[in-house]
């Protein structure tokens, strides 16, 4: 759980995505504080990596290495930030649950 809300926050946030502009553009919004965008078109690094860091499946191989890596080095530490992750994943399916039974109640 803790891979797949960082790799969703490092691939799709809107509040990470200053660090993904030099590799990529905007495209639109994709929902509740998630854009969508699209390597830059420039063969290169430039492109390589905009198509690496847009993709959360890619992102997760590399979040999954570090934060098992890190586990090995700081056990405590990271623990508390994978539990961390772990509770704002499941936060976030209940908000939009919370938020899909809203739209349901009043149609």
């Amino acid at each position: 759980m803790a891979t797949f809300r960082l790799s969703r926050l490092l691939s799709k946030g809107v509040v990470t995505s200053p660090l993904r502009a030099p590799f990529t553009r905007f495209k639109e919004a994709a929902g509740p504080s998630e854009v969508t965008e699209e390597p830059r078109t420039e063969s290169g690094v430039r492109g390589t990596v905009g198509a690496l860091v847009t993709c959360p499946f890619c992102v997760g191989v590399w979040v999954a290495t570090t934060l098992t890596g890190a586990q090995l080095l700081w056990p405590r530490e990271v623990r508390v930030v994978t539990g961390a992750l772990t509770v704002l994943a499941g936060a976030d399916a209940l908000q939009l649950a919370y938020s899909a039974l809203g739209q349901k109640a009043q149609e």
